[in-house]
């Protein structure tokens, strides 16, 4: 059996080989999973895969000598394959849930364990994590860019049967209503969608009146069902829509109809084509008739066709959502922030990668008000523990400085906010300590938190900044270590 758990890459182990000889194995490392850049100049990105990656880490030790041998062969790696085939995950995991919206720097997960356990969590869970985000951040978008359902349906296009299912898992808790996907829907509990394809039009002859008996067909053998034809196999004003009335009408099929029923544009200029099906179904009697659209649709595609006044109720978006397709390669990193309880953090002449050391939290600071309620008003991420984080723990008054304008400060006083973190205790001595949650909990909790920032954060382009600061504890301990390896570095000679 495949286990994801060892879908990682070879340095991960020479590294903890040299970590068990030397004596390092048992020594507390905590490292931070967390991106530099949101895709697409967003202003952030939607946490998914946080339940895969807590699946993955109950599978380590579940693998025998001899599949270590394939990949660290030769007698002085024995005593070192023994210990990776017992090797169980015994740390803690800090994680954002699922549906989170979390910004650059953020820690999205937090690993506190022995040295090697935690270092070969290293590529399986950026693989996990790098693909959900990058389908859930993209499918955010998509569905920001109108106030219809939007359907995904990309598995053809998916890197993969696990990407399939798991990306439409991750596009659902981004805010696509369903996926075509049938083991998403059964893995997640979750009604699968779909009706017809081009295909089963032309199985019944290569004529309007092949269509039209595909059409009575499909409504005959799904009696009682939503009901969708795709009407441009053909030509879907000369013969598509007209074979669709003329079906639905031979049938009883009429706005009484109560699981509802539709068509299916999937080419063309889907414009005009919505707009000249919309006037001739509704002088036709069919006013609750449903026009879906398909055909290579992304964000940018709807908020045009929005624009341009289309009369689409609901639209199905495949590759743009299931490759993440404008950037299909999502940034989030792993990096050890402390060993043994002394902070670390990696120095690169790339401003970029400087990050941040330390056992960290991340609080959300909320605000009440009088018209548009509970409104998130800041991001700040503290040590944990420092003078900061026990003021907000205390409700007590605080203020944040930006990062990098330190003249840019934001005051909160007591009593006039609440704050929750972001990272959750999901893992406690490798047992799971944080319940499951159904696919429709995470959906409506990403919802619900999407409604708490600002319209003009939320918008697709030139998004309004949302303050995220660190705490000064957390800005002086890492000024002060860079401080002190340029000194080093400086002063270093051979």
């Amino acid at each position: 059996m495949f286990n994801n758990a060892y879908c990682s890459d070879k340095y991960q182990y020479t590294m903890g080989k040299s970590f068990y000889d030397c004596g390092k194995k048992n020594q507390i490392a905590i490292f931070n999973l967390f991106y530099r850049k949101a895709p697409e100049n967003n202003n952030w990105a939607v946490v998914s895969g946080t339940d895969e990656v807590l699946e993955m880490i109950g599978n380590l030790g579940n693998a025998d000598t001899g599949f270590f041998e394939k990949f660290l062969p030769g007698e002085e790696y024995a005593e070192y394959r023994n210990y990776l085939s017992k090797m169980k995950f015994t740390g803690n995991v800090y994680a954002m849930r699922e549906g989170e919206i979390a910004f650059p720097s953020q820690p999205v997960i937090i690993v506190e364990a022995p040295l090697i356990e935690a270092q070969v969590l290293e590529t399986p869970m950026l693989c996990i994590m790098n693909h959900q985000m990058a389908v859930a951040t993209k499918a955010s978008r998509v569905c920001r860019s109108t106030n219809r359902p939007v359907s995904e349906f990309g598995s053809r296009r998916a890197h993969g049967p696990w990407a399939a299912v798991y990306g439409a898992k991750a596009a659902i808790i981004a805010g696509c209503s369903n996926s075509s996907n049938i083991m998403t829907g059964a893995l997640f509990d979750m009604m699968s969608t779909g009706t017809m394809a081009h295909s089963y039009v032309t199985s019944f002859g290569c004529s309007v009146e092949g269509e039209h008996k595909a059409f009575d067909t499909y409504i005959k053998t799904h009696a009682g069902e939503p009901l969708i034809l795709l009407i441009d196999t053909y030509d879907t004003l000369r013969c598509g829509i007209l074979n669709a009335m003329k079906a639905y009408r031979e049938n009883g099929i009429d706005d009484c109809y109560g699981p509802g029923y539709g068509i299916r544009l999937d080419s063309g200029d889907l414009a005009y084509l919505s707009t000249e099906c919309r006037k001739i179904l509704d002088a036709s009697g069919f006013r609750n008739c449903k026009i879906f659209a398909t055909n290579s649709l992304d964000e940018y595609l709807i908020s045009d066709l929005e624009r341009q006044g289309a009369c689409i109720d609901s639209y199905g978006v495949g590759d743009a959502i299931a490759t993440s397709k404008a950037n299909p390669c999502f940034g989030n990193v792993y990096k050890l922030v402390q060993i043994d309880g002394e902070p670390v953090l990696k120095r690169s002449e790339d401003k970029i990668k400087l990050i941040n050391p330390g056992f960290q939290i991340t609080y959300r600071i909320t605000r009440n008000d009088s018209e548009k309620g509970a409104i998130y008003k800041a991001d700040v991420t503290c040590l944990r523990g420092d003078e900061l984080s026990r003021q907000i723990e205390n409700n007590e008054t605080f203020t944040i400085y930006d990062e990098y304008d330190r003249y840019k400060f934001k005051t909160f006083e007591s009593g006039t906010y609440s704050a929750k973190p972001l990272q959750i205790l999901m893992m406690e001595n490798g047992k799971r300590c944080f319940g499951q949650e159904s696919l429709s909990d995470k959906k409506a909790y990403y919802a619900d938190t999407l409604a708490h920032f600002s319209p003009s954060e939320r918008r697709l382009i030139n998004p309004h900044y949302y303050k995220v600061d660190i705490s000064d504890s957390l800005y002086n301990l890492k000024m002060d270590m860079i401080n002190k390896l340029f000194t080093e570095i400086n002063n270093f000679k051979i």
